[in-house]
Formats: structure tokens, C-alpha cells, sequence
């Protein structure tokens, strides 16, 4: 039976901001493996100067969200470690992701995200959120957002 889905409608696998993610993951290993003989606090440092650098790139919007989004955990869970995390900005525990932001422009997106792992601490109930849309940050958010970050870190 011919199929009725236009050429365009057919999956072709990975979209191409999928492709450049996995590049940048890529990328991010290779640099994380050249910095194996450096002390911690060294690693720590580029890391997070990566995810200055990366936060430096982000269209306007998504850059003030960002900012704020990486001092917030900053200041709520010092004890997660910033780091790229398929080219976004992310926050771990023991080197796994707890939290990560994701610009609207990575993927084409109408509004940012603020996202959780599965080793985010949120577990409530049979059901929870594991992510938020981010259009703009208002006082209010910023408090949300710095309880449930601390939640997340444990």
C-alpha cells in the first residue's frame, strides 16, 4: 500500500538542531578529556567558563534569562557544578545533570527552558513537572525557581 505521508512529512531522522546538539555534546567530551590531568578546581573553572562563554553567545532574550537563571543556582545550590550539557548550560551533582536551561533559538522554540533531570529531588506524588517555560523572569519566578532548584539539588 503506498504510503499517503508527503516526502516532507516522512521522518529523516535527526532535525539539524538535533545533529548540531550531539556535535556539541561531541565537542564537549573531547575538551572535558584534554582537561583530565588538570586539578579540580581547574576543571571546575573552565567549566564554568564554558558556560559563561556558551550564555555569552544566546540571542539577547534567551541571554538575560540565561544570566539570571546561572546566578540563581549559583546562589540557591552552590553545590552543583556548572558544565555544558549538549551545548546548554547545566548544573551537577557527582558530574550528573540535575537542572539545564535551553535557549528558545536552540531549537526554534517560542520560549526558553528551564528543565530537571532524573536526579533532580522533585519527586512528588505519581506525577510531577520536569520542566518550565521561560518567557521572562519576574521576582516571583526568581523565588519559585530558587526553591525548586534547592529541592532539586537536595
Amino acid at each position: 500500500m503506498p504510503s499517503t505521508k508527503s516526502t516532507a512529512q516522512k521522518y529523516d531522522g535527526f532535525t539539524a538542531e538535533e545533529r548540531a546538539a550531539m556535535k556539541e555534546h561531541a565537542h564537549e567530551q573531547k575538551k572535558a578529556a584534554a582537561r583530565r590531568g588538570s586539578s579540580r578546581a581547574e576543571k571546575e573553572a573552565a567549566a564554568e567558563q564554558d558556560v559563561l562563554a556558551k550564555i555569552a553567545e544566546m540571542p539577547e532574550a534567551d541571554r538575560v534569562l540565561a544570566e539570571r537563571i546561572h546566578e540563581i543556582v549559583k546562589t540557591a545550590a552552590p553545590g552543583l557544578a556548572p558544565k555544558l550539557w549538549y551545548g546548554m548550560p547545566a548544573y551537577a551533582r557527582d558530574g550528573k545533570v540535575v537542572c539545564h536551561f535551553q535557549s528558545a533559538h536552540k531549537f526554534g522554540s517560542r520560549y526558553a527552558t528551564l528543565g530537571f533531570s532524573d536526579q533532580a529531588a522533585l519527586d512528588e506524588g505519581t506525577m510531577w513537572p520536569t520542566a518550565y517555560a521561560l518567557k521572562e523572569l519576574t521576582a516571583a519566578d526568581e523565588q519559585f525557581i530558587s526553591a525548586l532548584v534547592m529541592k532539586a539539588a537536595g
